[in-house]
């Protein structure tokens, strides 16, 4: 795809956005499956539902813009997980694999945040302010999910890694 305008960015960015979304949708339950901790476990199941219905909110931009939802390859989600499932892979007390495990998710947040912000900005200049709001919508969703994580690696995962032999 060419970039001639703001517009043509704005539609590579989100069929990015929905390639790494469909990525993600692969690697949670995985992640959920590794974890040692319930309430890790809780929060991956929790944001594998979440993340199917920011897809979904993807799915509706396109149709508003008459684009296909068919995502661009998202190299950058891709390698993430990949680094991730190399982490999951290593031999590691189950608190350790933990906070690995809540260091990848937390990547993945902050490459979506960083997205997810560029793209609903690019919404707003181009006039598009219904697509804005879902973006936003999807936005304060990965926010909360990071403050989440950060709070269970801050309340005892990080401490009992600490601990772990």
């Amino acid at each position: 795809m060419k970039l001639n305008s703001l517009h043509d960015l704005y539609i590579a960015e989100l069929k990015d956005l929905y390639d790494a979304e469909h990525r993600i949708i692969k690697a949670l339950p995985k992640m959920a499956e590794a974890a040692s901790s319930p309430e890790l476990r809780s929060a991956f199941q929790e944001h594998l539902e979440q993340t199917r219905t920011q897809a979904q909110r993807l799915e509706q931009i396109f149709q508003r813009l008459n684009e296909s939802a068919k995502g661009e390859k998202c190299e950058g989600i891709e390698g993430i997980i990949d680094e991730g499932e190399d982490l999951m892979d290593k031999d590691a007390p189950p608190a350790v694999g933990d906070a690995a495990l809540i260091s990848s998710a937390q990547r993945v947040e902050h490459y979506e945040i960083a997205a997810y912000g560029t793209v609903r900005t690019y919404a707003r200049r181009l006039g598009f302010e219904d697509q804005a709001q879902l973006l936003q919508k999807t936005l304060e969703e990965e926010a909360e999910t990071d403050k989440k994580l950060t709070g269970l690696a801050e309340s005892y995962i990080n401490e009992n890694a600490k601990t772990a032999r």
